[in-house]
């Protein structure tokens, strides 16, 4: 148990015989990304990275439950978004399938990202058929300037009260595809957020403010010191897997991994409304665990209409693929690979998303396939100028690594293939590109090169010329390739920190 107090969050010293002491748990699930099921994850061991089965909502269900019973009705359990997208019956159903199940979870609260993938009216309908709010205080109406979703609510647990504030990605409508925020206009919730902190404080009275967040734990801990009185925040977006939370300005700031793989557990003591001391353990959601029954039996219904089809087997990966580097990624080799084989083209670009499951080397099912890239997409082409590319890959390096935190807009660094790029990082915004190759010879500003993508992501709309869908699919695309044989998509050093 971790004392607070030389993080001054002891309140002035009081009367004994007014002082309360109550106990309170926090569960967080962050980025689990529609995986319903156990599935592969990757495990840091030294200097390797292992592939263990980890996640699936039975088995998370089965650990909010012992932790309900065991402390009773002191449990909160909270869900930061990313939720309802990223699997083939997720996507499939539009995030409809995934209700039930989490419901029976019974989370407390969340916010979101991609669940705005579907359009904001159909997330606003599987928002309404939740047994918990979507919180939001910078998710507005373009039009009318009001709020989507409800800003905070008030969770009373034996008569401790937690006000419990939301803050969606601030991204939505600024490098997602238009039609994720159609309607919609998204701020980055720093100007409202002392004002809601505020009121719950001073006139809900609540004991603790916690904010359930999709910002990102870069943005996030800029947030925390820029707001005071803020207990708790849990952070998403970013996939970070904290063993140790981050305590800036006196709030605790946990993040639990990805793909449902970790559950985050904080165990506090609360004295006077403020946190005395707490505990934290990132659990690991893995195949020890059992599955509640009632919950497995409800993922079964979901997936057997289509285990046939997802668990045919398409091909053979050599190489371990993942998305858990920053720079380039096995899973975006393959993928970008596949891209190249099928259009032809000097090269190829492709988003640097954080998730999809891993997929140990060995055989390669049709499931594998959608977790790598479950839009679907077409394959594209774009006529792209040397000095364009410079430009948009400065754009994006700037993204990703922006000094300040809230300029910092994507996932992981584009995914390049057929491009070498070397990289000072630290170095000012269009500065960071020291050498820039294509097809093994040094960038020509002036020369046309042919790239291919996937649509609406990969190449911004506002680079390029002469676009053109393909007639193939991205899942197509990667099927064919593997039909050629194992397939080996090992770092190449597209893009290299110097």
């Amino acid at each position: 148990m971790i004392s607070l107090e030389t993080q001054r969050f002891l309140t002035p010293p009081v009367s004994p015989c007014t002082r309360m002491t109550d106990h309170l748990t926090l569960l967080q699930m962050n980025d689990s990304h529609g995986y319903l099921e156990q599935h592969p994850e990757l495990f840091w061991a030294g200097d390797r990275a292992e592939y263990r089965m980890a996640g699936g909502y039975a088995r998370i269900a089965a650990l909010i439950e012992e932790v309900r019973d065991a402390r009773r009705e002191r449990v909160l359990a909270f869900d930061c978004g990313d939720t309802i997208h990223g699997t083939y019956p997720a996507v499939r159903s539009e995030g409809e399938a995934l209700v039930p199940i989490l419901n029976a979870l019974g989370f407390d609260a969340m916010t979101a990202h991609w669940e705005f993938a579907y359009g904001p009216e159909q997330f606003q309908k599987v928002a309404r058929d939740l047994d918990y709010p979507v919180l939001a205080i910078n998710c507005y109406d373009a039009t009318t300037n009001d709020l989507v979703f409800p800003p905070y609510t008030v969770c009373e647990t034996d008569g401790l009260q937690v006000g419990v504030i939301g803050i969606a990605a601030t991204i939505v409508d600024k490098v997602m595809p238009p039609s994720f925020s159609k309607g919609l206009r998204f701020s980055l919730g720093n100007a409202e957020l002392p004002g809601y902190v505020a009121r719950l404080r001073d006139d809900e009275r609540v004991d603790l403010v916690v904010v359930v967040s999709h910002l990102g734990f870069p943005q996030e801990v800029k947030l925390a010191r820029e707001v005071d009185g803020i207990d708790l925040l849990l952070s998403g977006h970013t996939h970070n897997r904290l063993f140790e939370p981050a305590l800036v300005n006196n709030t605790i700031i946990i993040q639990s991994g990805c793909h449902g793989s970790f559950l985050g557990r904080l165990d506090l003591t609360v004295e006077n409304r403020r946190v005395k001391r707490f505990n934290h353990n990132l659990i690991i959601v893995g195949e020890a665990v059992r599955p509640d029954p009632g919950v497995e039996e409800m993922v079964g219904k979901v997936m057997d209409p289509h285990r046939e089809c997802l668990s045919r087997v398409v091909g053979e990966t050599r190489t371990g693929l993942n998305r858990n580097t920053v720079l380039e990624a096995t899973m975006d080799n393959l993928l970008l690979q596949a891209l190249l084989s099928a259009a032809g083209a000097d090269m190829a670009f492709s988003n640097g998303w954080r998730y999809g499951a891993p997929v140990p080397p060995g055989p390669v099912t049709v499931n594998d396939l959608w977790n790598i890239i479950p839009v679907n997409p077409p394959v594209s082409m774009v006529e792209i100028t040397g000095r364009e590319l410079r430009v948009m890959m400065e754009e994006n390096l700037e993204r990703t690594f922006a000094r300040d935190p809230y300029n910092q807009m994507g996932g992981y660094v584009k995914r390049c293939m057929g491009v070498n790029l070397y990289c000072k990082l630290e170095n000012p915004p269009g500065f960071r590109i020291q050498e820039f190759f294509a097809g093994g010879k040094r960038l020509d500003p002036d020369a046309v090169y042919r790239a291919a993508f996937v649509t609406g992501q990969g190449v911004p709309a506002n680079y390029g010329k002469n676009r053109e869908d393909l007639d193939l699919r991205a899942v197509e695309a990667l099927e064919r390739y593997l039909a050629g044989g194992p397939a080996s998509a090992d770092l190449r050093g597209s893009v290299v920190a110097i």
